[in-house]
């Protein structure tokens, strides 16, 4: 996970700073921002390898977010996580080309894990 490039997107300021702290201890660059909106203004000028996407925030929700990264960023993977157990949702985020969901609260090893294997097959398609 060293050196992996993670955009955490949640309206929980508070628990996506923490989150980022844990991924920053184990070596990954991690940004955080509170919405979707400012996710997709800040990707169109910076780079990410991962965005971890909340799915329920004000404003443009986690779905609609992920489908704008999947059109205006194919190479990012996006791991859906959120804290409603919402099967409909996690067919819809896959649907729309999420690599994962997740439900919070994650454990820390298996995120990380996840996000190994995103970036594995990221280099298996030329990233």
């Amino acid at each position: 996970m060293e050196g992996a490039r993670i955009l955490i997107v949640d309206d929980e300021t508070e628990a996506g700073e923490i989150l980022a702290l844990r991924l920053r201890r184990r070596g990954a660059e991690a940004d955080c921002l509170e919405s979707g909106e400012a996710a997709l203004e800040w990707l169109a000028s910076h780079d990410a390898d991962i965005v971890l996407l909340d799915v329920k925030m004000p404003g443009m929700d986690g779905l609609e977010t992920l489908g704008f990264i999947r059109e205006r960023r194919p190479d990012v993977s996006v791991i859906i996580l959120s804290g409603h157990a919402d099967m409909a949702d996690a067919a819809k985020g896959m649907e729309l080309g999420a690599f994962f969901y997740m439900l919070k609260p994650v454990s820390i090893e298996d995120l990380c894990n996840k996000i190994v294997d995103a970036r594995r097959l990221q280099s298996l398609n030329g990233r």
